[in-house]
């Protein structure tokens, strides 16, 4: 479980290592509303959502920290990323296990919140697939600013395995 989590993070270690800070902060209308750099910060608040989770049993993906250091400059999100990753090489079977209460907007006609009880396992499962999500949307940004990005990027593991079998 932690292997599959470092491989995802890793993604964005390689992603941030290559990327310039102009690429990383720009937004390509119409295709777009938002930069590589939003996408990165966004997949960093649903992992520190989960380890504030771990210590206060209640994780909350609507905490979110917009417009921040993460979301401007590649180095600031490869520390906390590194930071992410220290995190989960130290996690143990028995927090893996730990429940806890998830809250989270539901509606995007009104206020509503759902709260339902999980474990922090299954939320690093949901955090690793919605970084994958975005990954992929980075990966159409990197496109049309005729960036290179490794062929993995962005492919979800179920994917990864079709294409594997395809390849006989």
């Amino acid at each position: 479980m932690i292997n599959s989590q470092l491989e995802v993070l890793t993604q964005a270690k390689d992603y941030l290592n290559t990327v310039s800070a102009h690429h990383y902060n720009e937004v390509i209308k119409p295709n777009f509303i938002s930069s590589s750099g939003a996408h990165i910060r966004h997949i960093i608040d649903h992992y520190q959502a989960i380890m504030t989770g771990l210590s206060n049993s209640y994780i909350d993906y609507d905490q979110r920290d917009r417009h921040s250091k993460i979301e401007s400059e590649p180095v600031a999100a490869l520390i906390k990323i590194t930071e992410i990753t220290q995190w989960l090489k130290s996690l143990k079977d028995q927090q893996l296990a730990q429940f806890v209460t998830l809250s989270t907007e539901v509606s995007i006609s009104n206020f509503h919140v759902e709260s339902v009880k999980t474990t922090i396992a299954r939320e690093l499962v949901f955090a690793a697939s919605h970084a994958v999500h975005h990954y992929a949307m980075i990966a159409q940004i990197a496109l049309l600013q005729n960036q290179v990005l490794p062929p993995h990027f962005g492919i979800a593991p179920a994917t990864a395995t079709y294409l594997r079998s395809q390849q006989h």
